[in-house]
């Protein structure tokens, strides 16, 4: 496994959301999700992942809530 999700932040209609990550190497990140309730899929990724790694978790939160303003945490 490349990451482990450590929290997943909804927005309020439960369309979007925001994995908070942790990789092996012991860095942080997040991805930005939807999903499309029509769909049975479940959650997507939008776009693809930044990639961008932090070393604090609470920095990789930080920069969510930024990229994704209307996530709920």
């Amino acid at each position: 496994m490349k990451f482990v999700v450590l929290a997943s932040w909804e927005d309020p209609d439960g369309l979007r959301c925001v994995d908070i990550l942790s990789h092996k190497d012991g860095s942080f990140g997040f991805v930005i999700c939807r999903r499309d309730p029509k769909d049975g899929h479940g959650w997507r990724h939008i776009g693809a992942a930044s990639g961008e790694r932090f070393s604090e978790r609470v920095v990789a939160e930080a920069a969510a809530k930024g990229a994704a303003p209307w996530c709920v945490s």
